[in-house]
């Protein structure tokens, strides 16, 4: 099965996207812990003990408390089996997220209004997340809401809460990009080009594992105010 494409669709956060981007470009190019991964076609930003053991611990007991079997957005995938994980909101008032959220926002440089509550996910031996992009398709049913409710998805922070025996590897499958897990770790992407045009080649998967349990906290960044 080739690589799925995503239809044409229109941009009405292009300029807030160009802006998020130069912000989040400047900001992690002036961090000397920060590796910018080597690729034209994507932005993509790499950072090794991001959080401590300690705290990917705590994240994980917060992620069993909170997994459920994973949902999509309806872009017409048209099957369930698309994501096999557990995944849930963590609790967002609790102080503890609220810190590792605000070390995000500040590595980033962008509003803590602009995120949205952290997800934790758990992928189990043959759970996967198949090729998917991060931004929304803007003709689809859902977007109304979620152009009410933040915008489009601009910047992805995803956080490795362990290591994995095997498998679990974050792929980029159009620009020959593949990450490990490392307990710790957090890897960051712009949805969109430096022009503000939604870029197809951030299409990932997340590959399914083989052995062991993958944990990890992703947080979205909208082009304004989430909720």
């Amino acid at each position: 099965m080739g690589i799925m494409e995503y239809p044409d669709c229109p941009n009405p956060d292009k300029a807030a996207l160009i802006r998020v981007g130069a912000q989040v470009r400047r900001r992690l190019a002036a961090d000397p812990a920060v590796h910018k991964v080597p690729v034209d076609k994507a932005e993509i930003w790499a950072m090794g003990g991001f959080v401590s053991p300690d705290e990917c611990d705590q994240l994980i007991e917060m992620v069993d408390r909170t997994a459920r079997p994973s949902s999509v957005l309806d872009h017409g995938y048209g099957s369930d089996t698309w994501r096999t994980s557990f995944s849930g909101d963590v609790e967002h008032d609790d102080p503890f997220v609220r810190m590792i959220e605000r070390r995000i926002d500040d590595l980033l440089g962008l509003p803590h209004e602009y995120g949205e509550t952290m997800q934790g996910q758990r992928y189990t031996p043959g759970q996967e997340f198949k090729a998917h992009m991060d931004w929304f398709w803007t003709k689809a049913p859902y977007w109304k809401g979620e152009a009410k409710r933040g915008g489009q998805r601009s910047i992805t922070a995803m956080i490795y809460l362990n290591d994995v025996e095997e498998g679990g590897t974050t792929d980029f499958p159009k620009i020959g990009v593949s990450i490990p897990p490392q307990r710790g770790a957090l890897i960051v992407w712009n949805n969109a080009c430096p022009d503000g045009s939604l870029n197809q080649d951030t299409i990932h998967a997340g590959t399914p594992v083989i052995k062991g349990t993958k944990y990890i906290i992703t947080k979205w960044y909208r082009t304004r105010r989430w909720g």
